[in-house]
């Protein structure tokens, strides 16, 4: 018996019933691949948001810093640490903070000034790419400032316009000095949206008269697949007690917890759908089983085996799946490949989207790769598998003389 020209012929039968029962099967499959491709993005996505724009891959702060930003809380060998993390295969910068108000003629808002070198900056983290409006930092233009994109608006100010920081000195004197906004960020995080003022940090150290040292070392690995949870505990044996030494995952958990389960999500989706997909084979492959069992019985009465005619029904699900699957890598590719290079336009649902303390881009994009291919077409072929157990064992069960004089 050749199993795949007698399981075409009966799959090609009805042909009304296999086309609907095989587009119904490949548009799920390509919803779950575009499904699959567009929580890889936000995966990919939110890691780079929080990593690339600010976080960097390790932080190094004095102890209790970060619970209470204390001016004074320096590291006072910022400078030779940062040369013995470039040796060790590391980009590295330095951060100073500092906490005022600033004001412009037409607003005034508390603000954290961030200083930032300008050389090494660029290495850990891709903040001056992320500018909407003006330019970033440079050293010509000392008193050129790069604020955040809602602070913007509370100052109601533009490029170019002036502001004037109000503060305190690390010596107990008033600081005050006037600056230009020279740049205007995108999205980042409500924290540098809200208060966010970029300057470099000798116009920082400057205007607050800091002594020698920084608030926070920024590390991003030269190698990025390497474990990054060794890395920091190297570091943190290496550093002793003296330094909190902490990577993205520890700083930001509840966003790492939720990327962590982000592939779990689109398995518990991928259930519920082909969910409604073994319904529909299971439905098919019944009709087809009880409109042919005189056949069966015949089939059986001249000496053909219950496990022949039990792969005779999955030859005929596997071809309606293989159908389904082509037609659904072709259909989902392409989706993903436009939401790839496209992206998904959320900003009518929200200008801003923000989540722990992170801001997201409005534009969702999809990355399309094998894994959300071959998942969502292997777990197809599984359900539909699943789905034709119970039509096989009503062939392979049934007696010949009930099937000949089946009603």
């Amino acid at each position: 018996m050749n199993l795949i020209i007698l399981a075409s012929r009966n799959v090609f039968r009805h042909r009304h019933r296999t086309v609907v029962t095989t587009l119904a099967m490949a548009f799920a499959c390509a919803m779950m691949i575009v499904f699959a491709a567009l929580m890889d993005g936000f995966s990919i996505g939110s890691e780079h948001n929080v990593v690339s724009m600010n976080t960097g891959d390790i932080q190094i702060h004095m102890p209790g810093y970060r619970d209470e930003p204390d001016i004074y809380s320096l590291i006072k060998n910022a400078d030779q640490l940062l040369e013995q993390f470039r040796e060790e295969e590391f980009y590295a910068s330095k951060r100073l903070f500092a906490f005022g108000l600033m004001a412009s003629d037409l607003g005034s808002s508390g603000v954290q000034l961030r200083g930032v070198d300008l050389v090494y900056e660029p290495t850990v983290t891709e903040i001056d790419q992320h500018i909407m409006t003006g330019d970033w930092l440079n050293s010509v233009d000392q008193h050129g400032v790069v604020i955040g994109k809602k602070l913007s608006k509370v100052l109601d100010v533009g490029l170019g316009d002036e502001l004037v920081f109000i503060g305190q000195t690390a010596d107990g004197y008033m600081a005050n000095d006037s600056f230009k906004v020279k740049g205007i960020l995108k999205s980042v995080s409500p924290a540098i949206d809200n208060a966010g003022v970029f300057m470099s940090n000798a116009m920082l150290s400057e205007l607050i008269a800091l002594p020698e040292g920084a608030h926070e070392l920024v590390l991003m690995r030269m190698d990025r697949t390497g474990d990054l949870t060794s890395k920091t505990a190297g570091l943190r044996t290496s550093l002793g007690s003296g330094l909190e030494v902490m990577n993205w995952q520890q700083l930001m958990p509840i966003i790492n917890r939720f990327l962590e389960t982000a592939h779990i999500q689109t398995l518990i989706m991928m259930i519920f759908t082909y969910i409604a997909v073994a319904s529909v084979v299971l439905n098919a492959m019944l009709m087809s089983v009880f409109e042919r069992i005189r056949e069966f019985g015949i089939m059986k009465a001249i000496g053909i085996k219950p496990r022949e005619l039990v792969l005779l029904i999955y030859t005929e699900m596997f071809i309606q799946t293989f159908l389904a699957a082509l037609l659904a890598i072709l259909t989902g590719c392409s989706l993903s490949w436009y939401f790839q290079e496209r992206g998904l336009d959320m900003s009518s649902l929200a200008e801003e989207i923000s989540f722990a303390g992170i801001a997201f881009d409005p534009i969702w994009y999809a990355v399309l790769t094998v894994n959300s291919i071959l998942i969502p077409v292997l777990f197809l072929f599984v359900v539909a598998a699943i789905a034709v157990i119970y039509p096989a064992a009503k062939v392979a069960i049934i007696r010949p003389v009930d099937a000949i004089h089946h009603q």
